[in-house]
C-alpha cells in the first residue's frame, strides 16, 4: 500500500501513529483519532494514519481482537491494512506517535535529524493522568480484557493528543 494513495499531504498537520506491527494499538489510535476528527468537522485539515516498526503484518487487517474492541465502543477499524513505517515520511509528518520507549527509540534511530526526532513522541505524554505510565501495553498476546483496556488507554490519550492541537488547527481552517 503507497503511502501517497492513502495520506492527504494537503492536510494542515499530519499525524503518523506507530505501534510494533500495525495491527492493535495503533490502528486503535489511528480509528479514535479519525472519529474525533469527523466529529468536530475537521476532515481534511488533519489527516492521520498508522504503521508499524516491522513488516509482519504489512497487508494484513488489524488482529481479530483490535476489531472487537473497536467495534463494541461504536468504531469501525475493518478497512485497516497494515503497513510498515517508512522514515521518508518524516518530512511529510508533523507527529509520529509511538506507543512505547522501544518504537521511540527505533523512529528516533531512523531519523536522520533533530527536527525529526522531535516528532516523535509517546502517545500517553499528552495525557497527564496517564503520563507517569509511559508505556501502552502491547496486547498482542494477551487477551480481549487487555485489549479493553488499552483502548481506553488510547482513548483518553488521543482526547488529549486532540484538545491540544485542535486550538491551532480550527485558527489554520478559519
Amino acid at each position: 500500500m503507497s503511502f501517497e494513495r492513502t495520506f492527504d499531504e494537503s492536510a494542515l498537520f499530519r499525524i503518523c501513529f506507530v505501534c510494533t506491527g500495525n495491527i492493535c494499538r495503533s490502528p486503535m489510535a489511528e480509528t479514535v483519532f479519525n472519529t474525533l476528527i469527523k466529529r468536530a468537522g475537521l476532515e481534511g485539515a488533519l489527516a492521520v494514519l498508522s504503521a508499524g516498526t516491522g513488516d509482519w503484518h504489512v497487508g494484513e487487517p488489524s488482529d481479530d481482537r483490535t476489531l472487537a474492541a473497536l467495534s463494541a465502543r461504536g468504531y469501525n477499524g475493518s478497512g485497516h491494512r497494515g503497513r510498515q513505517f517508512d522514515p521518508e515520511w518524516f518530512d511529510k509528518l508533523d507527529l509520529v506517535v509511538v506507543f512505547d520507549r522501544s518504537q521511540e527509540r527505533i523512529l528516533s534511530t531512523w531519523a536522520t535529524t533533530e527536527q525529526d526526532r522531535s516528532k516523535v513522541q509517546l502517545l500517553l505524554s499528552f495525557d497527564s493522568e496517564q503520563a507517569p505510565l509511559t508505556d501502552v501495553p502491547d496486547p498482542y498476546y494477551s487477551d480481549a480484557a487487555l485489549f479493553d483496556q488499552v483502548l481506553t488507554m488510547i482513548e483518553r490519550a488521543c482526547a488529549a493528543l486532540f484538545r491540544q492541537i485542535t486550538p491551532g488547527i480550527r485558527q489554520g481552517v478559519s
